[in-house]
């Protein structure tokens, strides 16, 4: 989540290359690649000292890797335009939810992982990787507000997993990215710099606090994010 503050951050310094003339696969290319640095340090952090469970995060992962690159390769087909009222009205749904849910993501009773939730951790991360790729605002609070609903995570454990199979939808759209020249390295090395010190400092956090901190630091991301994606829309 601090990875996601910190895109907010710069989203303005992007815009001003947007308007310069960059195309949206450069920005979106130079994001990833500062969001892959932070979000690999976080996991490495979390894998020190949460329990996962290899066999959820492990099919999202791989399915995640496959749709992201897909997403990234259609991304010039679908303008932010089109993307972003959606996106609004489901972060508004899943920070309602949330808020009047109060026990949502508090208790850490995880489902047994069999064949269907095998499957069902494939399709979700196979829709959220596609949606990172194409997109990208809000992947992380997704993965976590879908893994507490469906395998009953608390919210230190579905950040936790939720940062692996983000790690796999940044690559993805890397291998895109990076080869065909979309990655602005000027920006993109001192925003990977901050984000790895974001991440870190979230980790610790979170960690440290657990996953009623985790809880309230998800809501204020979301009514961010909100304002963000309404601000976009209003201009």
């Amino acid at each position: 989540m601090a990875a996601q503050l910190l895109w907010l951050q710069w989203q303005t310094v992007l815009l001003q290359v947007r308007r310069a003339g960059v195309q949206v696969a450069a920005l979106l290319g130079t994001n990833k690649f500062a969001s892959v640095c932070g979000t690999a340090f976080a996991a490495r952090s979390f894998i020190r000292k949460v329990s996962l469970d290899w066999g959820l995060i492990v099919p999202a992962m791989a399915s995640a890797f496959v749709m992201s690159f897909v997403g990234a390769a259609t991304v010039s087909l679908v303008p932010p335009s089109v993307m972003r009222p959606a996106v609004l009205v489901l972060i508004v749904l899943m920070a309602i939810y949330t808020f009047c849910k109060k026990d949502f993501g508090a208790v850490h009773t995880p489902t047994r992982i069999g064949r269907r939730e095998q499957c069902l951790a494939v399709l979700i991360g196979g829709a959220i990787g596609f949606y990172d790729g194409l997109f990208g605002p809000g992947t992380g609070s997704f993965l976590i507000f879908l893994f507490i609903r469906f395998f009953a995570l608390d919210f230190l454990h579905a950040s936790a997993s939720a940062k692996l199979v983000n790690i796999a939808t940044n690559l993805a759209a890397l291998v895109f990215f990076v080869p065909s020249g979309n990655v602005l390295w000027a920006i993109a090395l001192p925003m990977a710099v901050f984000n790895i010190l974001g991440a870190l400092t979230g980790t610790w956090l979170a960690v440290r606090k657990g996953a009623g901190f985790v809880r309230g630091l998800f809501l204020v991301l979301l009514c961010v994010l909100i304002g963000k994606l309404s601000w976009d829309l209003i201009g």
